[in-house]
């Protein structure tokens, strides 16, 4: 009697044991599948930052500040697109300032200004952060935003220009090569667009 106690305790010591080595193989699996997932999503991130993804972020800035953020990619070709969310042509041509920085993230510094700020006493430029912000983050703009915390009318006044759309290429030396308006053009349909901000890019990328 006691042999076969002793042979029914060794079975089932087998048999905890056999399932505490199933138990183990699906911590192990367990294991081995949230390190997959951590490495997958890591991945995944590093290709979204790659491909110009992340988050969506803007600063109200000074004008000062503004040409200082110009002035930090010295070596890279800028463009600095100056915009507004009551200005459809600026909010129709806004999508191509995204392709352009996903097609060279290296190699040029996109960054957005914008002028919804009037200069009205009871809406300072934080007033209109919600509304720009929410058209930024339906664009996926992942480069620099900047809000103006001056009015419109003077920002028009420091680039020279009579409204906007505004587009500014600073070449890698850091120094203002052209300013793409709209300010000659004798009908809105004949004004600029992102082709040709697009193609002055291409020949100082060349250079």
């Amino acid at each position: 009697m006691r042999h076969n106690a002793g042979r029914a305790e060794v079975e089932v010591q087998g048999r905890g044991l056999s399932s505490g080595t199933g138990a183990g193989r699906l911590i192990a699996g367990g294991l081995v599948f949230a390190l997959l997932t951590g490495w997958l999503a890591g991945l995944g991130q590093a290709q979204d930052k790659a491909a110009g993804k992340g988050k969506v972020t803007l600063q109200v800035a000074s004008w000062e500040e503004t040409q200082a953020k110009v002035a930090a990619h010295k070596g890279k070709v800028v463009v600095l697109d100056a915009w507004s969310t009551s200005c459809p042509p600026c909010m129709k041509e806004f999508p191509n300032l995204v392709k352009l920085h996903r097609k060279y993230p290296k190699d040029v510094a996109c960054l957005s200004l914008s002028c919804d700020y009037a200069g009205i006493k009871n809406k300072p430029p934080e007033f209109y952060r919600e509304r720009v912000q929410t058209f930024l983050e339906k664009q996926e703009a992942t480069f620099e935003n900047l809000l103006a915390s001056i009015e419109a009318e003077e920002v028009f006044e420091k680039l020279k220009i009579a409204s906007i759309p505004a587009v500014l290429v600073y070449g890698r030396d850091g120094k203002l090569v052209k300013c793409f308006n709209n300010d000659q053009a004798p009908t809105e349909e004949e004004g600029f667009t992102y082709a040709d901000v697009t193609r002055l890019v291409e020949e100082l990328l060349a250079k």
